[in-house]
């Protein structure tokens, strides 16, 4: 008769929780896979499908019980640990969000809006476009298979221990937030620019002819103009759409300072 000691079993339980714990976070944070529009049991089943492939080549875990206080907390870091790497490639979608936010203000289809599954509310009719078009070129270079790649490899990198990564990683997690904006100018600035100078024209124009109606004009040329311009735009983006996904496949765990 095979018995099997109390020990064993709470290393066996460990081996396998502590890592789906990050694991599940990181899906749940992370795109393409937080999508709305896959079901959490799906969800759930390929993080314990990852977990199993995983579990037999990471390292070997602290020898903690998980029902414990101090397994609790061990629990609690790979969830926020999870939390991050799946944060910091959530910035770089946010991006193209802001790009076509803000495009679509200067071409006046602010209005315009279109039900997001990804956040389940009212999204810009073209930042609903642009986050296609990047999930696309995400997809195409093969982001989704990088990002478990990089998660397998954190394991490595921040091993599972009491000891959380040092303060300053979080500190760099919450800076990071000036990615949002920087590539957000940098997506729209074509665009932008086109429309400021069609603008500057209406405006002197409106000034030289006063009777000319600007809203019967303007409206139809900025919205036709600011087409024209993402129609000729678009070959061009897949090169910083690509540049900025591997700066937040990177950023996954270029962030986190080892703990001191």
């Amino acid at each position: 008769m095979i018995t099997f000691s109390s020990a064993e079993l709470n290393a066996w339980i460990a081996a396998f929780f502590f890592p789906l714990a990050r694991i599940l976070a990181l899906l749940s944070a992370a795109p393409p896979f937080n999508n709305r529009g896959m079901p959490r049991r799906i969800r759930l089943a390929l993080g314990i499908a990852i977990a199993l492939a995983l579990t037999p080549a990471l390292p070997p875990m602290p020898p903690i019980e998980p029902a414990s206080g101090a397994g609790l907390w061990i629990l609690a870091q790979q969830v926020l640990i999870g939390l991050a790497m799946g944060f910091a490639l959530r910035l770089a979608f946010s991006a193209i969000d802001m790009a076509g936010n803000l495009i679509g203000m200067q071409m006046g289809l602010g209005f315009a809006t279109f039900f997001d599954p990804q956040s389940a509310g009212q999204t810009p009719v073209l930042s609903e476009f642009l986050n296609l078009l990047a999930l696309l070129v995400f997809l195409s270079i093969n982001g989704h298979l990088i990002v478990l790649a990089t998660l397998a490899h954190s394991f490595t990198t921040l091993p599972v221990a009491l000891a959380l990564p040092a303060a300053g990683s979080w500190l760099n997690i919450a800076n990071s937030g000036m990615v949002i904006f920087t590539y957000g100018v940098l997506l729209s600035l074509p665009l932008l620019v086109a429309l400021l100078i069609t603008n500057v024209a209406l405006g002197v124009l409106t000034r030289a002819a006063p009777q000319l109606n600007l809203f019967a004009v303007g409206f139809p040329l900025t919205l036709a103009l600011g087409f024209a311009v993402l129609l000729f735009s678009l070959p061009y983006m897949a090169a910083p759409l690509q540049q900025l996904f591997e700066f937040a496949l990177r950023s996954m765990l270029g962030y986190f300072v080892p703990a001191t």
